[in-house]
């Protein structure tokens, strides 16, 4: 089994003085996303679990606040396929008027077969990268010196193709097929986090992307008849969701994480990207067309 080594390993809670800190990570209830919440309870932050299923998350909840001793840790309801249901969430938080800390764009998702969203969205897109975009948009205001994002991408965005305006209608050209399709979601992700770590830089927010790995988490379920085999032949050797979660709780906690931004993390390190990425031909683009899909919400 794979060993990563990072420094943010944190099992003694950290209170003192660090609850006027508030952290938003969305998905805080899956696989990784319950590490991730668990890392960032126990360095003493005040957390929102952003989740599309709360029932299920209160129970998570109620798990970490026995873990780690830390019961600032609320749950809201999020539905990233929904913009409108972004919108109100963000709202909400912008309305209580508490500076945001740390922001973890964690949750996605891998659909089996094509879903379209009330916005018009194929819905991998939406939950993604559009949903996380105006999210974090939206929350901006809250955010300035010293504040983090992180956005969870992965290794396939380097097989990611933005073909418009299908990249938005039906996640790719031609029929349905999950993996491109997600692996142009992260292509995307990627792209917005150079973006906007050029944009926000001046005001002192660091914007990182992570790449977990392949991790086994339930979005690697196929719902084929196959998935048996895999459990038994293919999990054992992939990263766990700890294993997973590392890189993006370094980026949202270790000190020296923050001084970087616009870059993209794995195994707790840096990992330099080629100008294809870094001045990709279609990031003004694809910036232009998202604003145009969530300027009602802004």
């Amino acid at each position: 089994m794979e060993t990563i080594a990072c420094k943010n390993n944190i099992e003694t809670p950290v209170f003192e003085g660090e609850k006027s800190k508030l952290a938003i990570i969305t998905g805080a209830d899956g696989g990784m996303g319950t590490k991730i919440t668990r890392a960032v309870a126990l360095a003493g932050y005040r957390i929102i679990m952003a989740c599309y299923r709360p029932p299920k998350a209160e129970k998570v909840r109620q798990m970490l606040i026995r873990e780690t001793g830390n019961s600032s840790i609320e749950v809201m309801g999020i539905d990233l396929s929904s913009l409108s249901s972004v919108a109100a969430f963000a709202e909400t938080v912008l309305r209580r008027g508490e500076p945001v800390e740390l922001l973890m764009n964690n949750a996605g998702t891998m659909e089996t077969e094509r879903c379209m969203t009330e916005d018009g969205l194929e819905r991998t897109v939406s939950v993604n990268y559009v949903g996380p975009y105006l999210l974090t948009r939206k929350l901006l205001p809250l955010m300035g010196e010293g504040s983090r994002i992180v956005n969870m991408v992965s290794c396939t965005y380097a097989i990611g193709r933005l073909d418009f305006p299908d990249f938005f209608l039906r996640g790719k050209k031609g029929s349905f097929w999950r993996i491109p399709i997600y692996s142009n979601t992260k292509l995307a992700l990627t792209l917005f986090t150079i973006a906007l770590s050029n944009l926000v830089r001046d005001k002192g927010i660091v914007v990182n992307a992570t790449d977990p790995g392949i991790v086994s988490t339930n979005i690697i379920t196929m719902h084929m008849w196959f998935d048996p085999l895999t459990d038994i032949l293919f999990r054992p050797f992939i990263r766990t969701p700890k294993q997973g979660a590392a890189t993006a709780i370094h980026l949202l906690l270790d000190e020296d994480a923050g001084e970087r931004t616009g870059t993209l993390n794995v195994s707790c390190r840096s990992k330099s990207l080629s100008a294809k990425y870094t001045r990709h031909v279609q990031m003004q683009e694809l910036w232009d067309k998202t604003e145009k899909i969530v300027e009602k919400w802004l």
